[in-house]
């Protein structure tokens, strides 16, 4: 059995290594290392969860003993596509690099420069950052890449998602051409492959495992769902209530970062013990966030895909998708969160009618049909979308009806303030299990509203209409809209004479008797 020390990574490193509790390689370590060390080019494609980022950190590390950065220049350059697996990988040097004294900076957004400045003038022997954030230091002409020995470009199909690869092809033509070069990535679907000819040369391709192949310790399951959203909290949190004491931790995918603000108030509201994580949320929030479900202080953290790529946290034990992923790919990152390291896990996924044409593209990527739960969409109970439809008329000139504007504003008072800090809430014994957006009863149950009545005039209003009325000798009755016509429009008729000041229109509170 190979072990680190057939590897030919240095003394230092096989101390830190031996520390940290690993003893024998992953197929990917023990097939990249030896021609990282070489400086070979090397193309590593592997599942998620294998250990890529130590196929590339421990080699890095034993290149790096020899030389010294200077200032603005560093000596290695890492590419992540999101601030969490750019941070997560200056954890990965710290705890690997314990024996060395290498200063390692990191260029993330949501960062102060300044801070960032101070390490790139010191030096650095290893830079980890996200592209944008790098070319900003660079214009700024705070970094210079002409010493760069080693370039590693992680998750590379995930930077061709997300539009980086016109800031990647920039920054290799900042680069010595004699760099060495580095690609890791969990799918390698055609375009990178072609991108990899630009930036590889002569590559040693190193694939483990089928690309886009799930883990076979995880235990994958279809669950059917209405398609409205409350249907399918609904069904989500009957999902975590069965699995009782297996779940330990779980990660809960949305699409889309109001949904995971929306589910997060949900399961809150619920009595979940939950917490969030979406890239419009501040980095020092997201930090704490993923350090505290880490540290198991929050057992639901509800995510967008900023979560689904390269995140380290070993011991998660269930992965729900509240939403079918559009790309397929990310399904394979999505539930590659549990099952790592040989551990067991549960990835669950809520599927509706709609969803047909993602999941099929789904089972296509990873060569399996995936098992249904309780049965698939057929034996779904008929659509409530009839009960969910617009229920109210409208009246001739196309407004709500006075029922309508009754019902929707006592729902409105009783929805929660979003800007409000989300704590966890007890419901009242009276309350259903839905959540704030789902329908309380069928209309057919709900309470009629009276017809509103006329909103009785102010007395001081009446008062001053009825002193002008008796000033000017007209009766009350004839005011109405064509009186105001007639009022508004006198002033453009020739055939009168020109009234003097305000005319017979004087306010009734100017004619009250001044006190000196």
């Amino acid at each position: 059995m190979t072990t680190f020390a057939d590897l030919g990574l240095s003394p230092k490193v096989l101390a830190a290594v031996e520390a940290a509790g690993y003893t024998t390689p992953t197929p990917i370590q023990a097939d990249a290392i030896p021609h990282a060390l070489e400086r070979k080019d090397v193309l590593g494609i592997a599942q998620t969860g294998t250990g890529k980022t130590a196929s590339f950190v421990l080699p890095m590390l034993t290149l790096l003993e020899k030389g010294r950065a200077r200032a603005r220049m560093p000596r290695t350059l890492i590419l992540e596509p999101t601030r969490e697996l750019a941070a997560q990988v200056e954890e990965n040097f710290a705890k690997y690099g314990i024996n060395h004294r290498l200063n390692v900076a990191l260029l993330i957004g949501g960062v102060s420069f300044d801070e960032q400045m101070r390490k790139l003038e010191r030096g650095a022997d290893v830079l980890i950052a996200t592209p944008g954030r790098m070319l900003d230091h660079f214009e700024r002409g705070k970094l210079l890449l002409t010493g760069v020995e080693i370039l590693v470009i992680d998750e590379a199909d995930r930077m061709l998602d997300m539009g980086f690869i016109p800031d990647i092809e920039r920054i290799c033509k900042l680069i010595p051409f004699t760099r060495q070069t580095l690609f890791f990535s969990a799918t390698m679907p055609p375009e990178i492959t072609k991108l990899t000819e630009q930036f590889l040369h002569s590559p040693v391709r190193i694939e483990v495992a089928k690309a886009a192949t799930t883990a076979a310790t995880v235990t994958q399951r279809l669950v059917k769902s209405g398609k409205k959203d409350w249907e399918k909290r609904a069904v989500l949190r009957d999902l975590i209530r069965a699995e009782n004491d297996e779940l330990k931790n779980a990660i809960i995918f949305c699409n889309r970062k109001k949904d995971v603000a929306e589910l997060f108030r949900s399961l809150v509201k619920h009595d979940f013990d939950a917490g969030a994580l979406h890239g419009d949320m501040d980095q020092r929030a997201r930090m704490a966030m993923l350090a505290g479900f880490r540290e198991g202080k929050l057992r639901l953290l509800v995510a967008s895909d900023v979560a689904a790529r390269g995140l380290d946290i070993p011991e998660v034990s269930h992965v729900f998708n509240f939403d079918v992923p559009i790309h397929s790919e990310d399904y394979v990152h999505r539930i590659g969160r549990t099952g790592r390291a040989g551990r067991s896990g549960k990835a669950f996924t809520l599927v509706t009618a709609s969803d047909a044409k993602y999941l099929a593209s789904i089972e296509k990527l990873i060569g399996n049909d995936i098992e249904w739960h309780d049965g698939d969409l057929s034996t779904l109970a008929p659509s409530t979308e009839t009960e969910e439809a617009p229920r109210h008329s409208r009246n001739a000139r196309g407004g709500k009806s006075g029922e309508r504007r009754e019902s929707s504003r006592s729902r409105r008072d009783t929805k929660p303030d979003m800007d409000a800090p989300a704590l966890p809430q007890v419901d009242a014994p009276s309350m259903s299990d839905h959540d704030i957006s789902e329908p309380s009863m069928p209309e057919s149950r709900q309470p009629e509203h009276e017809t509103p009545m006329p909103r009785a005039e102010k007395p001081h209003r009446e008062a001053i209409r009825k002193s002008n009325d008796e000033r000017r000798g007209r009766p009350q009755h004839e005011h109405g809209p064509s009186h105001d016509r007639h009022r508004r429009n006198y002033r453009d008729r020739d055939d009168e004479p020109a009234p003097l000041g305000f005319g017979d229109d004087i306010p009734a509170f100017m004619l009250i008797d001044a006190k000196i």
